[in-house]
């Protein structure tokens, strides 16, 4: 009789025949990779991505029955004999290594009975989608002697954060060419490590930019080899941001990243009306969140660099989130500005301007993305609490860019999904002759190569798109 969906039923000693069998199948996902980590004690970030899963130390791991012995024991502790099932040992042969995306059809075969003990033998077969044996061999346990069925027990929900969507980033980004970049004084171990980890996967080509001695301290602190890399030696960190800058302006370079330096130090030279990397634009820095929660990339911005902007400065700040989400192969983002309230209120700023943006973007001064505001955080990302409030909207619950009120709005907000969301942001500004990759110290590698991964697709996308 097939198992039930609502109860979990044994077989006692007695019912069980030589010759019987039970079957179970399944797929190994990340999800069971990095579930396997955390279990295990292996949480090293290096131990739980793509590249791991297909490595030949995680093919060890898999081949020496971590997940294919759990999936034996599961079929025997579950359906035959199922629950009551004390198990006394095995003895399995490892004969091909289990992958990512492997399919596993797992098979049990009572083929001896000890009338004495109650114990029973189970040959134990695993195969994968071509039919393949990968594991093979016995299991010793007591079969119970007394009836059990009982409902089954509902699982809790275990959500391991993919970063799917920054992996996906880095995906779109393994096309172009890699971005000469100045990394300007990267005179820390954090700082030079992040652009060479860059390098290495063929997003950026460093050129460091600072006061040499204190960059080779860096090298030999981080046990990294700097030998390959142009170094532009600087007295200082005020002359390495002029030096980078410089570099960007004479087409040497076409990207910046911050290294060991205050942001305003980096901004000042970017901003300097001659010998700076203004545009037409303001500048602003948006955020590309990967929210495990959200079944899309989210756009946020500004938190780093427009404290209260204006009307003028917000619709600026909303072009470039555009053009970013146009780069990351989002053709018409969804564009929620933010307020406390979705209704418009004289005496809430932030509520009138976003109207007005919405009317800007009617009348053609926006182009690029669809607009609405003012609309709550909660009306922005859910469907249903856009539904229970009433509003129509094609943005309304699906929003892609999320439009601040100031930074301190935006500030709270990406902590915010950061420590309480499990979300990870990868960021960029936008306005200047070339992107600017605000990195910090905190940043694990993923978010590092993700905002490289931003700056390469917006640096190609503004190469075929002019402003």
């Amino acid at each position: 009789m097939p198992p039930s969906d609502t109860h979990i039923e044994n077989r006692t000693y007695d019912e069980i025949e030589v010759g019987d069998t039970a079957t179970l199948e399944r797929r190994l996902t990340m999800e069971d990779v990095k579930l396997f980590a955390v279990m295990s004690g292996d949480v090293n970030p290096a131990h739980v991505d793509e590249d791991f899963a297909k490595s030949s130390r995680f093919q060890e791991i898999i081949a020496h029955g971590m997940w294919g012995g759990a999936l034996i024991s599961t079929l025997l502790g579950t359906e035959l004999p199922g629950p009551g099932t004390i198990y006394l040992g095995q003895t399995l042969r490892f004969k091909k290594p289990v992958v990512l995306g492997d399919i596993l059809t797992v098979t049990v075969e009572a083929t001896e009975k000890n009338d004495e003990k109650k114990r029973i033998r189970f040959h134990c077969l695993c195969q994968n989608q071509e039919g393949k044996t990968v594991i093979e061999g016995d299991a010793d346990v007591v079969a119970p002697t007394d009836k059990v069925k009982r409902p089954r027990t509902v699982m809790p929900q275990v959500r391991m954060a993919e970063r799917a969507h920054l992996h996906e980033l880095l995906e779109a980004a393994s096309s172009p060419e890699p971005l000469p970049t100045a990394v300007v004084h990267p005179v820390d171990p954090h700082s030079l490590k992040g652009a060479l980890q860059a390098a290495g996967k063929g997003l950026i080509i460093p050129v460091l930019v600072g006061p040499e001695e204190r960059i080779r301290q860096a090298a030999e602190e981080a046990e990294v080899d700097i030998s390959d890399f142009q170094l532009i030696s600087t007295k200082h960190s005020h002359e390495a941001a002029e030096r980078s800058v410089a570099l960007a302006r004479e087409g040497k370079v076409g990207a910046l990243m911050k290294g060991s330096l205050h942001t305003d130090e980096l901004l000042r030279a970017t901003l300097h009306k001659e010998k700076g990397l203004r545009t037409a634009r303001r500048l602003s820095h948006v955020m590309a969140f990967d929210v495990p929660t959200y079944p899309r990339p989210l756009f946020i911005t500004d938190a780093a660099i427009n404290i209260y902007p204006t009307l003028e400065h917000k619709a600026d700040i909303v072009r470039n989130a555009i053009e970013l989400a146009h780069a990351a192969e989002i053709e018409e983002p969804r564009v929620a500005i933010l307020s406390a309230t979705e209704t418009i209120n004289p005496k809430l700023s932030s509520t009138v301007e976003a109207a007005a943006l919405c009317k800007m973007a009617e009348r053609g001064q926006i182009k690029g993305g669809l607009l609405d505001g003012p609309l709550a955080f909660d009306n922005a990302i859910s469907e249903s609490a856009a539904r229970t409030k009433g509003i129509e909207s094609e943005v309304a619950g699906r929003a892609d860019i999320l439009v601040a009120p100031d930074v301190e709005a935006a500030n709270m907000l990406m902590k915010q999904l950061t420590y309480l969301a499990d979300a990870t942001g990868a960021g960029v500004v936008v306005g200047a002759r070339v992107p600017i990759m605000l990195t910090s110290r905190a940043d694990d590698a993923l978010t590092r190569m993700a905002s490289c991964a931003l700056a390469l697709l917006l640096a190609e996308y503004q190469s075929h798109h002019t402003p």
